[in-house]
């Protein structure tokens, strides 16, 4: 994603569209549209909808115009490099359980961008805090329709809200958030709990805040801080097994006030919750349609009633860590007109030196360990001796980071030295983005060959149906 003010970067043309009818190339600079520079993929979209575009390009240090001839709505056929056209609007809160902050140095450095963006909010699903927010981006998001949005609550009381973010404008910003709501915007929020700070009664009484100023909200996610072992906070800590039961309890109650008082329960915990405190899941159906699940929250029972054939297709676009940052399509995995593109990694085999297995191979599923907790009952009852499911220790990040989509490529390939040659091991794309590890390793440094495959249930059971 580029975050200087340059103009978009035209990377593909499609065959046979208005583009490359108008002879658009790769590598040529868009300057403008209709006159317009745009400033990011939204614009860029309204901009190319209309007939008859006017472009000013740069190529080759020479700017010319072309006069491309096209039907109102139709596609203009060019690509695009990025989302974001002019700089990204990076966050200046200095939240003391921020992730970024707890990356180790060394890694590519788009990791280390820190965005506050609703465009971000709008076209990936990024959370934005609204600390960066004003009248003209509300002006914009209403008239253009950018919804929905993603919203960092974590504490409804203000100068709870400004200790967490480490900044002073946090004990207003969420007047942004009663305005969106005003306007008829879906917004979805989440709530960070830091053990301590605003857990407990501090998140009862966020719960109370939501439900008098901010009922509108479309749902909550409560999720647990993550922490490496890079962390330098001392406030910021693990959770008990006591405190995270604590979260589940506060969030149960809160579903059944709220389903009285909404007739919907809006609040949820994520997937790690139940995990961490070591509770079952709730039954699917309480999810709600599982809006949050790209968030962490329903992931396990999707996942379960992919896994068994309760549902034919996948719950939602699976994405690296980072993926809005480095490596996720221009148009953003919201985008409207354009889903979740194919990240190219469907079904990749690496190219390792060891022997290719025969699809009749044992298969180890490679996972991390809250996945494996997840997926050995469901392999233990396919009955299956062949199969197995291996738990990769995050030793690069530490803490309590056991998701899959923060696997890197050194701790698996510590891993799979210990395994046996010649098995077939599977791998969940979620850990992948633009083929890398988060670690700047690829699937190629692995010393066993792996196969990619898209992390939800429907594709592990077809890639387990091969060898069966």
């Amino acid at each position: 994603m580029s975050y200087g003010h340059h103009g978009p970067l035209v990377v593909a043309v499609t065959p046979g569209s208005a583009a490359e009818r108008s002879g658009i190339q790769p590598g040529d600079e868009v300057l403008t549209l209709d006159g317009v520079s745009p400033r990011d993929i939204i614009e860029w979209r309204l901009l190319t909808d209309v007939a008859d575009v006017e472009i000013e390009i740069r190529r080759g240090g020479v700017e010319t115009t072309i006069e491309v001839a096209k039907a109102e709505g139709e596609p203009l056929g060019a690509e695009v490099a990025s989302a974001l056209f002019d700089r990204v609007r990076t966050c200046d809160n200095h939240c003391p359980f921020c992730f970024i902050y707890q990356l180790p140095s060394g890694l590519r450095s788009s990791l280390y961008v820190k965005d506050d963006d609703y465009r971000l909010s709008f076209l990936y699903g990024n959370f934005t805090t609204l600390t960066r927010f004003t009248e003209a981006d509300l002006e914009r998001v209403v008239t253009e329709g950018l919804s929905p949005l993603n919203v960092s609550i974590h504490a409804t009381d203000p100068s709870i809200r400004v200790d967490l973010l480490r900044n002073k404008r946090g004990a207003t910003s969420l007047r942004w958030l009663s305005a969106l709501l005003d306007h008829g915007i879906t917004v979805n929020g989440q709530i960070v709990v830091c053990p301590g700070i605003n857990d407990g009664a501090v998140l009862e009484d966020t719960m109370v805040g939501i439900l008098d100023r901010f009922s509108g909200l479309s749902h909550v996610a409560v999720v647990p801080l993550g922490i490496s072992r890079f962390n330098r906070e001392e406030s910021m800590r693990l959770h008990s097994v006591a405190e995270a039961r604590q979260v589940v309890e506060i969030v149960d109650d809160w579903q059944q006030r709220f389903l009285e008082v909404l007739g919907r329960r809006l609040v949820f915990a994520s997937d790690e919750y139940y995990l961490m405190a070591g509770i079952p899941f709730p039954p699917g159906e309480t999810y709600d349609g599982f809006p949050m699940h790209e968030d962490g929250v329903g992931m396990v029972r999707t996942f379960e009633w992919e896994f068994t054939g309760r549902l034919e297709s996948p719950t939602g676009p699976q994405s690296g860590f980072f993926a809005a940052i480095d490596g996720a399509p221009a148009e953003g995995y919201r985008s409207v007109r354009n889903p979740a593109a194919d990240t190219g990694l469907r079904g990749r085999t690496s190219t390792g030196l060891s022997i290719r297995p025969s699809r009749r191979a044992p298969v180890a599923i490679l996972t991390g360990e809250y996945g494996a907790r997840v997926l050995e009952p469901l392999v233990a009852s396919l009955a299956r001796p062949d199969v197995r499911v291996v738990a990769v220790a995050n030793e690069f990040f530490g803490g309590n980071t056991s998701v899959a989509g923060l696997m890197v490529g050194s701790d698996l390939a510590r891993e799979l030295e210990r395994q046996p040659e010649g098995h077939r091991y599977l791998l969940p794309d979620v850990c992948l983005t633009d083929g890398r590890f988060l670690d700047g390793t690829s699937i190629d440094d692995l010393p066993r060959p792996v196969e990619v495959v898209p992390t939800d249930g429907i594709a592990l059971r077809r890639a387990l149906e091969v060898s069966s």
